[in-house]
């Protein structure tokens, strides 16, 4: 088992937070997420913690050069068949869990639904378009978006992904599952949420300018990186955390297709980072809990070393 260096956990997490703020500056300086610029730094920011990462691995060097894609996740992929399940798992599973958190925010009165006339999603559509111009029918277009979003997901925003996944769930996760499981996904997911905050701080996700909205994000970032987690021990590859991570983002504005006109949505409750999502998560985490899924942790071809090797508990 290779043990990762507390050093080097540690420098990882600060330069990944330190980058960010360096990359948000800008934002903070000028404008907000009103700067022209936004658009094009806030993709750049996701891509700190893969930066990280190679600082780490180049400067301290807490893993073997030749171990260093068996470590991360990236290469090899084998056994083929579980890696590829698990991909597809990853591409599917999160709109699934979305959706339920939209039913979980409407059970709970969090947001009211119109799933006959979508009226609230074709409100939005209208005032989109010039003055004049007739809108589609709403259904159309929730359609098109469903059926495209596990293609975005593979494509444009897996690329994105995979700047934040090489931090979290390559290096970060691996690295200190030496301390168990639980902490390893906890404390891991924590590190992620945090790492928002320079957005977060200035209104991104929940609107919200203050440590409420970083604590709603790492609250939000917890749940979700347990199952983003889960993907990557249970698979030992790190490329069905960032299809899913991928989807998440594609798929995590699902609510809005279904409200209904003249009402709002609560990103802090009925969002997928909000309450709703972290019941739905809970959920999802306590089904795999009962059938076991969390002491299946297998080694890609069994290499002796692997990074996921770890003492084995009574009953695994």
């Amino acid at each position: 088992m290779i043990r990762i260096r507390p050093a080097a956990i540690v420098a990882f997490i600060l330069l990944t937070w330190g980058l960010a703020w360096l990359v948000a500056l800008p934002l903070w300086i000028d404008g907000g997420l009103a700067n022209p610029l936004a658009g094009t730094l806030i993709p750049v920011m996701m891509f700190t913690p893969a930066l990280a990462v190679l600082i780490v691995m180049l400067v301290l060097r807490p893993v073997p050069k030749g171990e260093r894609l068996r470590f991360l996740g990236i290469w090899p992929l084998r056994p083929a068949k579980r890696v590829v399940w698990m991909m597809v798992l990853g591409l599917f599973a999160p709109i699934v869990v979305i959706a339920v958190s939209v039913a979980v925010a409407a059970l709970f009165g969090w947001v009211r639904l119109d799933l006959v006339g979508f009226s609230g999603f074709a409100e939005q559509l209208a005032a989109s378009l010039p003055a004049g111009v007739p809108a589609p029918p709403a259904t159309a277009v929730i359609l098109a978006q469903l059926l495209a979003i596990p293609f975005a997901a593979a494509t444009i925003n897996a690329l994105l992904a995979f700047g934040e996944e090489l931090g979290w769930r390559g290096f970060l996760v691996p690295a200190l599952r030496q301390y168990g499981t639980w902490p390893a996904l906890l404390i891991s997911g924590g590190v992620w949420g945090l790492w928002h905050s320079p957005l977060i701080l200035l209104g991104y996700n929940f609107g919200v300018t203050d440590i409420t909205g970083v604590l709603l994000m790492t609250a939000g970032c917890i749940a979700w990186g347990v199952l983003l987690g889960w993907l990557r021990l249970r698979s030992a590859s790190l490329w069905p955390a960032v299809f899913a991570h991928g989807a998440m983002n594609a798929a995590g504005g699902m609510i809005l297709w279904f409200y209904a006109a003249g009402t709002s949505v609560d990103p802090a409750l009925a969002g997928m980072l909000g309450v709703a999502g972290w019941i739905t998560c809970a959920l999802v985490v306590v089904v795999l809990m009962l059938t076991g899924q969390f002491r299946k942790q297998p080694e890609l071809d069994g290499a002796v070393g692997r990074m996921l090797s770890a003492p084995r508990q009574r009953g695994e």
